[in-house]
């Protein structure tokens, strides 16, 4: 199983995943892919990223069986934690401070 999270994205990433995902919701897409195309994907998620944000979780061999890479500029981030992968909040941006940049997560 793999699900993609997009949010502000161009049209051309979305209808670049609808393609190969079925959009169940706006900006959530599911789908069943190998560790190949799951790559593929998440390089064109990363190429038409702009200014948006993207998730993507997937099945795995780890005790949680799942992992979950993100990228752009988000506050909840992923961390790893003793071979588990928790969510972690950023604290919330002041004034004048610029958001923080996430970068990819790669799975083990």
């Amino acid at each position: 199983m793999l699900v993609i999270v997009v949010e502000n994205v161009t049209p051309r990433l979305r209808g670049r995943l609808g393609v190969r995902l079925l959009e169940v919701r706006a900006g959530v897409y599911v789908g069943r892919a190998g560790k190949r195309l799951r790559e593929r994907i998440w390089e064109e998620v990363e190429a038409g990223l702009g200014e948006g944000s993207a998730l993507m979780a997937f099945n795995a061999t780890n005790e949680q069986g799942y992992r979950v890479q993100t990228i752009g500029t988000n506050r909840r981030v992923p961390v790893d934690w003793l071979g588990l992968q928790l969510v972690a909040f950023q604290p919330p941006k002041t004034e004048g401070e610029t958001p923080v940049q996430v970068g990819r997560i790669s799975p083990r």
